[in-house]
């Protein structure tokens, strides 16, 4: 079948100069150097956040240079619009979403716009994430969520802080191969990270260090490092090649898990294109599983490790957050599937912990045909640009003075509704948004409501929030001492609520 995105078919990096025509009107870091460009100096562990500081200077638009490739980068809400509009721009695969190919390959989140398993996919797998669908995986949720419960309630007793973004990687990881694949890592369970999380750490990390490394270094610099890269990508296939040997073996197992319907994995599986009949192949549902395993955890979980941060910094927020947790949620053990959705203060929360720390900080769009953005810049077709969410999400033009300020009440109805459209994007634009976003923010959710319902937070006063970039942001050393509240909640059990 024919993808449907109607993007060019440009494959590789693509220099700025090869697209944009009149490159010369885009400012750039002062003292460039030849050959090493605009490199000298940069941060290689970070370089979202100096790209970030680079564009309060530079301006909406900006670029940089290193090593004889180019990058346009975008910060501007007025830019980052038009970049938005699927008539004239599209998805672009490239700054390390490309070096995850060789392990994601047409997955959801790698494939270039013109291979049609991308299509195929995302109209099998859409129903997996419909109304109904998400409903069948909030008790699984639930079920993880306890157990994260479970371990803080042994530290709190024991007086250890808790590592928030190490406890919200196993939650996540725990969650999405549960409700999508029937399979349990056994995360809590294990006193250092499932080796499936080291390994997609690394495949992480090297695919954004071979954004900074030129080409024909590559050899001499991180001949150990793509050694290791090698025998991460082989555990990952090894590790999603048994979860799917295993349902297969058991006929399908996950049916029903989903509403129904059968979870991702069934989907995968056993589902025709409505329309073509096809299905997709088993190098492909490799691929896809991946896909879900490291994006539909490894995002999610720096966006609860980010919102516990700001909840545990501003105790004030914290409060607000958790008087409505307990008015809506009331007695209720496990709260049910529309109680989530009314926590609508909490869902500020994080989505103001968004806007500061995209989880997921950049993306790119290329031009569908030759346009002109912003009225000055020619951009010939295939040409692309990097939109810098980070950057976007602190606008001084839309977001005001204080951009750098946290405060949820960004988000309140009426402030969203006079905002401009295409201002908050953390999952994304257009066609080819995060298809899980709406499984991600209901868990997300879910979990500060249950944790700020059965807990204080209290934040070690000496933590200066730090950011590690590995493609995606996460606090850096977050720990927090975590206090059961006074008063109860009906119990089930040993994982009791708490509340008022």
């Amino acid at each position: 079948m024919t993808a449907t995105t109607g993007a060019t078919a440009v494959k590789g990096f693509r220099s700025a100069e090869l697209g944009w025509p009149e490159l010369h009107r885009i400012p750039h870091p002062p003292y460039r150097i030849p050959v090493v460009g605009d490199a000298l100096g940069t941060n290689v562990r970070t370089p979202v956040q100096e790209s970030v500081r680079l564009g309060r200077r530079l301006g909406p638009i900006f670029r940089r240079k290193a090593f004889g490739k180019e990058v346009v980068f975008i910060g501007g809400a007025g830019l980052a619009a038009e970049l938005a509009d699927e008539a004239r721009f599209a998805k672009h695969v490239g700054v390390g979403v490309a070096n995850l190919r060789p392990v994601a390959g047409d997955g959801l989140f790698t494939a270039y716009n013109h291979e049609p398993n991308w299509q195929l996919a995302h109209d099998v797998l859409a129903p997996g994430f419909s109304r109904d669908a998400m409903a069948g995986y909030h008790p699984m949720m639930l079920d993880v969520a306890e157990r994260l419960m479970e371990h803080w309630d042994r530290a709190g007793a024991a007086g250890s802080a808790v590592d928030v973004p190490g406890d919200m990687t196993k939650l996540t990881l725990e969650t999405i191969a549960r409700t999508g694949f029937g399979h349990d890592f056994g995360s809590f369970e294990r006193t250092r990270p499932h080796p499936f999380v080291a390994a997609m750490v690394g495949t992480l990390t090297y695919a954004q260090r071979r954004n900074i490394v030129p080409d024909p270094l590559l050899p001499l610099l991180l001949r150990g490092a793509a050694r290791r890269d090698r025998a991460d990508m082989a555990f990952l296939n090894e590790t999603v090649d048994a979860v799917v040997r295993a349902r297969q073996a058991s006929g399908g197992g996950g049916r029903g898990a989903g509403g129904g319907d059968g979870d991702l994995l069934d989907r995968m599986l056993e589902t025709a294109h409505p329309e073509s009949g096809e299905r997709l192949s088993a190098e492909n549902v490799r691929r896809q599983v991946i896909t879900f395993l490291v994006a539909g955890h490894e995002t999610t979980s720096g966006a609860l490790s980010f919102a516990l941060h700001y909840l545990a910094r501003y105790p004030d927020l914290a409060a607000r957050a958790r008087s409505e947790v307990d008015r809506v949620w009331g007695g209720a053990v496990r709260p049910d599937y529309e109680q989530v959705a009314r926590l609508r203060y909490v869902r500020r929360v994080l989505d103001e912990a968004l806007r500061l720390w995209p989880t997921a900080p950049a993306f790119s769009r290329e031009a569908r045909e030759d346009t002109v953005l912003g009225g000055v810049h020619p951009m010939r077709r295939g040409a692309w640009a990097l939109v810098l969410t980070a950057m976007l999400h602190r606008d001084p033009e839309v977001w005001g003075a204080d951009a750098e300020r946290f405060d949820p009440d960004r988000f309140d109805a009426a402030a969203v509704r006079a905002r401009a459209p295409h201002t908050f994007k953390p999952f994304g634009t257009g066609a080819r948004a995060c298809i899980g976003r709406q499984f991600a923010l209901h868990e997300a959710t879910l979990v500060l409501g249950l944790l700020l319902r059965r807990y204080e937070l209290r934040p070690d006063p000496a933590y200066r929030l730090r950011v590690a970039e590995r493609l995606t942001l996460m606090p850096d050393g977050l720990r927090l001492h975590v206090e059961r509240r006074a008063a109860g909640v009906p119990s089930r059990g040993p994982v009791a609520g708490a509340g008022d």
